[in-house]
């Protein structure tokens, strides 16, 4: 039953990431290509309603977010969340008052049943709460170093599909790196009480991870088309998680012959997921000014 709540509250979380998410691209469009990747860029989404309406949405489905990571795993919790990008063109197709056609239908569907197939099969389970300091700064250095590699990437190539691609891939393992270590803190405050919450260091660390990974999407959003920074952040999110449940927390899921189902329904996830932003920047990218 924790499992299905779990489930439950990680889905209501991918809703919001999806409102959200189109709000703040309709914010970011916004901001002059000389302010990008600036503490500049601030001063102009703050004064974007959409942005702030994003914003806010967010924070409700970080809530939902953390309180799925509190019921399951990292490896059930993350996966899900890669539903965000069919409920982000739905979303988008509400916005612009555009019909949605049927190939975005198809992907959606895609998407929904090979995440569904591989769930069902790979079945995240075990884990434990207890990581190592050794652990923790390994963790921290590699997705640190990932992160500040992209970034380099990005900064000397001109706005484009490019470097709105590496950009959304390091705020992707940013995202990951913030949902390793919200788990970690609401571990503790379930365990423990908010006094231990608010004394524990991943507490604060997935706030600071957070607020970068935050930053590096609105440069994404600022640099280019949906079509080239949704599925590095979508998909790039997804496995970096899933790699960090398996990892920091020992999360397991099962092999043999379970990987072939799980590897179809890999195959429908990418593909959907593939498909998903050109529908929406053919549709969206034009009826927004």
């Amino acid at each position: 039953m924790a499992a299905l709540i779990s489930a439950l509250f990680a889905l209501l979380a991918a809703v919001g990431n999806a409102t959200g998410t189109v709000l703040q691209r309709l914010g970011a469009r916004t901001v002059p290509p000389g302010d990008a990747f600036s503490v500049r860029i601030v001063r102009h989404l703050v004064r974007s309603p959409a942005w702030l309406g994003g914003i806010a949405v967010v924070v409700g489905a970080a809530a939902c977010q953390a309180l799925a990571l509190t019921l399951g795993s990292l490896s059930l919790v993350q996966p899900i969340l890669v539903t965000e990008l069919p409920f982000t063109l739905l979303v988008a197709s509400a916005v612009s008052r555009r019909r949605l056609p049927a190939i975005g239908w198809a992907a959606s569907v895609m998407v929904a049943a090979g995440l569904g197939m591989a769930l069902a099969a790979a079945a995240p389970h075990g884990g434990h709460t207890d990581v190592s300091p050794g652990m923790w700064t390994l963790t921290l250095l590699t997705t640190g170093g990932a992160m500040a590699l992209c970034v380099a990437a990005a900064l000397p190539r001109p706005r484009g599909k490019a470097r709105a691609a590496f950009f959304s891939s390091a705020s992707a393992i940013g995202y990951a790196l913030t949902a390793t270590l919200m788990k970690s803190a609401t571990t503790t405050f379930d365990e423990h009480g908010g006094g231990a919450f608010l004394a524990s260091w991943q507490t604060y660390g997935f706030v600071a991870a957070g607020a970068c990974a935050l930053f590096l999407l609105a440069n994404a959003m600022e640099s280019g088309p949906l079509i080239a920074s949704q599925p590095a952040l979508t998909l790039g999110e997804g496995l970096v998680s899933l790699a960090l449940g398996i990892l920091v927390y020992g999360e397991r899921v099962r092999a043999g012959w379970w990987l072939v189902p799980e590897a179809i329904g890999a195959v429908l996830v990418t593909w959907g997921v593939l498909i998903l932003p050109r529908v929406d920047t053919e549709r969206q990218e034009r009826a927004v000014p």
